[in-house]
């Protein structure tokens, strides 16, 4: 099933379970518009498929699962008409959307650099794995752009205020933290993995018996003795009272927190805080990816994203000149224009 042309996503069915292998690990597995197309592609197929039971998510080789999505293009694009950026949007929405749906399991193993559109793979799956290599994150919010691919549905669903303080500091947690937080459903030893894909291939009605077989209680993450002061601290919706909370603590995590957050774009991060705050009360995950994909397509053309993009990624000064430059520059009437529906021929919809 796979394009010979484009060999960035190994596609194939082993037994009963079609098989999504990301191969691009120069660029640390991120996807591309034709990477997204041929998973959707797959998904269709092995939906109305009896002979494919279940569907495996993993990476040929390399330091991570997926580092996210194809940043260069996207700037490149947003800067021009946003054409490209669009069609890439639409393609991978319409492929976490076609995750999420599916009706047979799925397991995803996020061993290495899962983010971004990593996250957007994996959390639509019925078993999420993740091992002592795992670092997970949506850090979007220092290049200019947002948690997107679900994040405002994922994100808002995790305990106390993790998802808001993960979402504006895009803080990178390890595997036993995506567990504790409900962000895996499993922690396996890496050395363990090929043996448990193994038998996941041969009796894929085993997935759940062959991971519980193999996990290890993990050990508890650094992020979780720091609840109480994550949902005190980020209790607001508003990033204004967040830096107020934060800047009248005083504790040295608070001011680390602080630090973090001067850095990030201030209209990333009330985007942010209004994705999750909608997301949490989203009707259905059509409707979630109908509402990324709006702010997504202007998000991608402003300015932040292209600065953000410029200085963290091409030039690596790491200096990016946010504009607006500070929170209160951001206003109401701007993130409501950012959220506003797109017109019906332009709006996202399912594949």
């Amino acid at each position: 099933m796979t394009d010979p042309a484009n060999d960035d996503v190994l596609i194939s069915v082993e037994g009963k379970v079609g098989r999504i292998r990301l191969n691009r690990p120069k660029a640390i597995h991120a996807l591309n518009t034709g990477m997204c197309r041929a998973i959707l592609d797959a998904l269709t197929t092995w939906r109305s498929d009896m002979s494919v039971e279940a569907v495996m998510i993993d990476h040929v080789e390399g330091r991570g699962f997926c580092a996210g999505g194809d940043i260069r293009m996207l700037a490149t694009s947003g800067a021009d008409d946003g054409a490209a950026a669009r069609e890439f949007f639409r393609i991978e929405y319409q492929m976490n959307h076609a995750l999420f749906t599916f009706a047979k399991p799925i397991v995803a193993f996020m061993d290495g650099i899962t983010m971004g559109g990593g996250v957007g793979l994996s959390q639509p799956a019925k078993y999420c794995v993740a091992t002592e290599n795992t670092k997970f994150a949506m850090p979007e919010t220092g290049i200019g752009l947002f948690p997107d691919v679900g994040g405002g549905w994922y994100l808002s669903r995790l305990p106390g205020r993790n998802g808001q303080y993960l979402a504006v500091t895009g803080h990178r947690i390890d595997g036993a933290e995506c567990v504790g937080l409900g962000l895996a459903s499993h922690y396996l030893p890496s050395i363990l993995l090929e043996t448990a894909k193994t038998l996941i291939v041969a009796d894929p009605q085993r997935i759940e018996a062959t991971l519980d077989e193999f996990a290890e209680r993990q050990p508890e993450g650094a992020l979780l003795a720091h609840r109480e002061e994550i949902d005190d601290l980020f209790a607001s919706d508003r990033l204004e009272d967040i830096i107020a909370a934060l800047e009248a603590d005083g504790g040295e995590w608070a001011q680390t927190q602080l630090a973090t957050i001067r850095s990030k774009s201030p209209q990333s991060m009330k985007v942010s805080l209004k994705l999750l705050l909608d997301g949490a009360t989203m009707p259905t995950f059509e409707d979630e990816m109908r509402q990324e994909f709006a702010v997504a397509t202007r998000v991608v053309q402003r300015h932040d994203f292209i600065e953000g993009v410029r200085a963290l990624i091409i030039d690596k000064d790491n200096h990016p000149r946010w504009d607006p430059a500070t929170p209160e520059e951001v206003s109401d009437h701007l993130i409501d224009q950012i959220f506003a529906p797109l017109p019906e021929a332009e709006a996202w919809t399912p594949a």
